[in-house]
């Protein structure tokens, strides 16, 4: 709980009184590999803050292919959010892809911390606008950056993700099939 009350911190101050009344709404569960946190097609009821581990963020695209749109890890939140926040079918499946530990509140819960509480109606319009943020950065890089560029990318911001996804899941990611992905590893090392 230590790590989860310092990103909440890192959001808004958040008095340990504040934190000792409200924290019995999340609940610990742990994810085996390749299970999921959330499937396409079904209503994503929970948001989770990432004790331990790496989720990754997929989905189906017109020829049925999975497509990586991002990996998830320690110390953040994830969720299919437009799911979570319209409580209609996902979009998006996100699946551990190694043994992970979450911290888990469901819709309901969320919703009463926000009537009870004015720092956790802070902290969901942080959330929201961090969130924001990132879907934006992410249409951008998706837009202006070539793969080598978005694999250095990953490989600086997220140099992890490199060794615990597959390297289909990382092709997908970047956009490019499994041989350019060799090809770009290969450009970098020489």
């Amino acid at each position: 709980m230590e790590n989860f009350k310092l990103f909440l911190n890192s959001l808004t101050p958040v008095s340990d009184q504040e934190f000792e009344n409200y924290s019995q709404y999340f609940k610990v569960r742990s994810l085996p590999k390749n299970s999921y946190f959330a499937v396409q097609g079904k209503i994503c009821h929970e948001v989770a803050f990432i004790k331990k581990g790496t989720l990754r963020n997929y989905y189906l695209n017109e020829k049925s292919e999975e497509v990586t749109s991002c990996f998830c890890t320690q110390n953040n939140l994830t969720t299919s959010y437009k799911s979570f926040v319209s409580q209609q079918p996902s979009e998006l499946s996100i699946q551990a892809i190694e043994d992970t530990e979450l911290l888990v509140i469901d819709y309901r819960d969320l919703q009463n911390l926000y009537q009870k509480s004015s720092v956790w109606q802070n902290i969901g319009r942080i959330i929201a606008e961090r969130q924001y943020m990132v879907m934006e950065q992410y249409a951008s890089v998706l837009c202006n950056e070539t793969a080598k560029e978005k694999y250095l990318r990953l490989l600086k911001e997220e140099p992890s993700i490199l060794n615990k996804a597959s390297v289909n899941d990382i092709a997908s990611y970047l956009g490019v099939t499994r041989r350019t992905l060799s090809r770009i590893r290969k450009e970098i090392t020489q």
